[in-house]
């Protein structure tokens, strides 16, 4: 009895260290060797993985960079610092990038706009939208569901009085929030932005007011007013181009509806 029982223990331990010796000859000549660039540049990315770049995450980023397929820049959250060092590893001249932050187009707070139907179906922003845009008055404002939210990374948006907002000190510019608006009323802007327009109505001022009290009603007192013409009216809508404002903020003392706000004063 004890023979056997000796006998299986024998088996078992030789059968033990044939597969651990298998297992270390695997590992030893089918591993595959960590690129030392890949891992370089990958540690200098924020690690956020939201896709800015236009690659599935930083490990793919990291990858293309170090095969010098892509450049060394497309790393907004990391900004310009990410940048140059990415560019020192690789060889390269460092390119400039610009800091940005998302911001929500739209001040239809619940004060502002109204519900013209009880909306009672799935709570995301693109369940509501498909149901005639939305319980809201106006069909351009945010529906409050928190899609934007969701899909931050850093938790950087939370909703207030029915719309989401930015916390701008804590956005990283990586615009997942954008892409997941079924608004489109969510855009990058310049982070040394002074300025912005809290409103993405289209429609005539006459219209337009009637569905939110805080609309733009393309009146063009900040176009008239602007020096530096950074400001236009498009399809009744006030639009800035931030390559030409000064921040001096005539614009927003000239706003009727208030709608156009100093945001780094």
């Amino acid at each position: 009895m004890i023979v056997n029982v000796l006998t299986c223990f024998a088996v078992v331990t030789l059968i033990g260290l044939a597969a651990a010796i298998l297992l270390a000859l695997a590992s030893h000549f089918l591993s595959v060797k960590e690129d030392e660039t890949v891992k370089a540049v990958r540690n200098l990315l924020p690690g956020a993985n939201c896709g800015a770049c236009g690659y599935a995450g930083c490990d793919e980023y990291a990858k293309a960079v170090a095969n010098k397929t892509a450049e060394t820049n497309l790393c907004v959250p990391g900004g310009a610092d990410v940048s140059s060092a990415v560019s020192q590893i690789m060889g390269v001249d460092s390119k400039d990038i610009e800091s940005q932050v998302a911001f929500v187009k739209c001040n239809g707070n619940c004060n502002a706009t109204t519900k013209i139907a009880d909306y009672d179906g799935i709570k995301t922003c693109k369940a509501a939208n498909m149901l005639y845009g939305g319980p809201n008055s106006c069909n351009y404002g945010c529906l409050g569901c928190g899609d934007c939210a969701k899909v931050c990374p850093v938790n950087a948006i939370c909703l207030d009085d029915g719309v989401a907002r930015v916390n701008k000190n804590i956005c990283i510019g990586c615009g997942l929030c954008a892409k997941e608006c079924p608004k489109n009323i969510i855009k990058l802007i310049p982070a040394t932005a002074k300025t912005t327009i809290m409103c993405s109505n289209r429609d005539k001022g006459a219209v337009s007011r009637k569905l939110c009290v805080n609309s733009c009603i393309g009146c063009k007192k900040c176009e008239l007013n602007c020096p530096q013409k950074a400001i236009t009216v498009t399809y009744n809508l006030a639009v800035i181009d931030y390559t030409k404002c000064d921040g001096c903020g005539l614009c927003a003392e000239n706003c009727i509806s208030k709608c156009i706000k100093v945001v780094n004063g």
